[in-house]
């Protein structure tokens, strides 16, 4: 994979998988994968210039793909639902792995512009500790803090949605199986519209589809 002289866009995808998305969601999720896999790895040009990252979190965060080019990935994890909604974990990791990365990359020779995370839970955080941590990772003292879009279905507050976005927030109005496959192919179309425009500016629909609203983004430190 040859990274020097390039200009990258690094997307994470962050899944909620906890038990609470066992059934239509984590199945819905599970197809939809490999959609994006063959979506992204069979067009190069999209591939070459973005690089991308699967993050999962329930009551342990993990990195379930390390960032890559989508060409050189074989398949998809498969995801199993388990344990709670811990937002603090996956936080504190996305922080951490993002700043690896791209300090890799950059050290590679590669320009990295903001990467830009798809955050998407069906749940609240099961403790408040996750604030601090959340403050951490897109903090002005953070140079490589991502642009992030977050996502829910089910049950999850509007409120706390519109907290841990940076830029947009939405929430499902279908039925979860329906709303996910949505939101995967909202995802895959920003990344190959982003790997196509010539700017190197992350392309985002204004909204998903009709299976989500959009909710007020909300500062952290509102009271």
């Amino acid at each position: 994979m040859t990274t020097s002289g390039q200009n990258l866009l690094p997307f994470y995808l962050v899944l909620d998988v906890s038990s609470s998305m066992v059934g239509e969601g984590m199945q819905a999720i599970n197809t939809a994968l490999p959609g994006l896999l063959d979506e992204i790895s069979t067009n190069l040009i999209v591939a070459d210039k973005t690089r991308f990252c699967l993050i999962t979190f329930a009551s342990e965060a993990q990195v379930a793909l390390p960032l890559c080019d989508l060409s050189e990935v074989q398949a998809m994890p498969v995801l199993v639902p388990t344990g709670l909604t811990n937002y603090h974990k996956v936080f504190r990791l996305l922080r951490n792995t993002i700043a690896a990365d791209v300090e890799r990359l950059k050290a590679a020779g590669a320009a990295v512009y903001r990467p830009t995370v798809f955050f998407l839970t069906d749940g609240n955080p099961n403790s408040d500790d996750w604030v601090a941590t959340y403050r951490d990772l897109v903090s002005d003292a953070f140079p490589y803090r991502p642009n992030i879009m977050a996502f829910g279905v089910g049950n999850v507050s509007t409120t706390i949605l519109g907290q841990v976005a940076t830029s947009k927030a939405f929430l499902a109005i279908d039925d979860p199986g329906a709303a996910l496959t949505e939101f995967a192919s909202t995802l895959t179309k920003s990344i190959v519209k982003s790997g196509e425009a010539a700017d190197g500016r992350v392309q985002v629909p204004v909204e998903p589809g009709p299976g989500f609203r959009e909710v007020d983004v909300i500062d952290i430190d509102q009271i």
